[in-house]
């Protein structure tokens, strides 16, 4: 097993991971002494690196070679699903915890900067390996992660204490941090939110940075770096695009489809028109997450047929606002139908048409600003709002 390992493993995973940039010198001791498979269980669900699709079930006990190779891989590890409810070998509605894909558990530690003597809390434990990580460079004693699901946090505490590791580990609500263990030097957040909790900010010094992955609803999701100011807020430029599990406290209530139709079949209550805008257009992430951010309140789903033809179908939280473009392969113009008291697609065809106005902007564009009073989302600078 140990030849395996090393033909595997560690070390091909590191090479790649600082060929591209995201294992800078200052982790690379760190990532070698702390193991990623001491932090990872079992069972697990290997994930697609650049989407959040899951693949078959790999057991370690049924496959070690296998599960040693998907370990090694720089990949996502689902570790749990439907908040522990589902238990089988297949994979389950929604993947609710893992471990994390390393690229990008690396690229965000080195957003995090942190410096010896630094105070780092982490909201969302998840097998404890990023946790694992920054207790090894900064010393347990300077470490705090908060974990909402008790049999998760009793997972990373075991895994944590066979590596000789013990930095603090409390079970709660991420959203309110962990005052007693501050202030904070960085604050990391290892589950996507849609709003970053002020508490995040008073705990945090001035000058401190926060990292998390924000997004709204709608999709497309980036990696926020928000520095703490004197004036009480952070703000702050997003680094990358992510694709992160949400915060428990923070998934969309949404009703189901039925309650926009209200009983009817479509088109129901919904007027027709035509759009020379194909969805295809609409479909990159960065392109959704420009949108999201002028088309607030609503998410999208798709509905594929079997020759290449699909429906887009937006909805507003109103719970009465809804559209639908069809669209089909070739087509120069596409059926759009929209009800309610927004009209869903116009909104969103007009955010498309200011972004690309705006020159396309990718994430590092855009930045967000959080408050006592919210936050704001911004393009190019701070002045500028969304």
């Amino acid at each position: 097993m140990t030849a395996r390992k090393e033909e595997a493993g560690p070390q091909g995973l590191a090479s790649a991971l600082v060929a591209s940039g995201a294992l800078q010198s200052d982790w690379l001791a760190t990532f070698e002494a702390v193991p990623r498979d001491m932090f990872v269980p079992a069972r697990i669900w290997p994930g697609i690196a650049a989407g959040t699709r899951q693949n078959a079930l790999v057991d370690r006990d049924t496959d070690p070679d296998a599960w040693l190779t998907v370990v090694y891989s720089d990949i996502p590890l689902t570790t749990q699903w439907d908040d522990g409810q589902h238990t089988g070998d297949d994979v389950g509605t929604t993947p609710t915890s893992s471990n994390s894909q390393p690229h990008m558990v690396l690229s965000m530690l080195s957003d995090l900067d942190v410096r010896e003597g630094h105070r780092v809390l982490e909201i969302g434990a998840g097998t404890a390996w990023n946790a694992a990580l920054m207790s090894h460079r900064l010393g347990s004693e300077n470490v705090v992660s908060i974990e909402y699901d008790p049999e998760v946090a009793k997972g990373a505490i075991s895994n944590l204490r066979d590596a000789g590791l013990s930095p603090t580990i409390i079970v709660g609500d991420g959203r309110l941090g962990y005052p007693e263990g501050g202030p904070y030097d960085r604050v990391i957040a290892t589950c996507s939110i849609g709003e970053v909790p002020y508490t995040w900010v008073e705990q945090t010094v001035p000058g401190g940075i926060i990292v998390a992955p924000w997004g709204t609803g709608y999709g497309g999701e980036a990696i926020a770096r928000l520095v703490v100011g004197e004036d009480g807020t952070a703000s702050g430029h997003f680094t990358r695009s992510s694709a992160f599990m949400r915060l428990r406290q923070q998934r969309p209530d949404r009703a189901d489809h039925a309650t926009y139709l209200k009983g009817q079949e479509w088109p129901g209550d919904g007027v027709k028109s035509t759009t020379a805008l194909s969805p295809e257009d609409i479909d990159g992430w960065v392109e959704q997450f420009a949108i999201s951010l002028r088309v607030p309140g609503t998410f999208w789903s798709v509905e594929h047929d079997t020759d290449g033809s699909y429906v887009v179908w937006f909805y507003g939280d109103d719970r009465q606002s809804w559209a639908s473009v069809d669209y089909v392969p070739g087509a120069t113009e596409f059926l759009v139908v929209q009800s309610g008291p927004r009209k869903l697609w116009d909104e969103t065809e007009a955010a498309y048409r200011w972004w690309d106005e705006q020159g396309c902007p990718d994430f590092t564009r855009f930045g967000l600003t959080v408050g006592p009073d919210g936050q704001t989302p911004w393009l190019d600078l701070p002045d500028n709002p969304v």
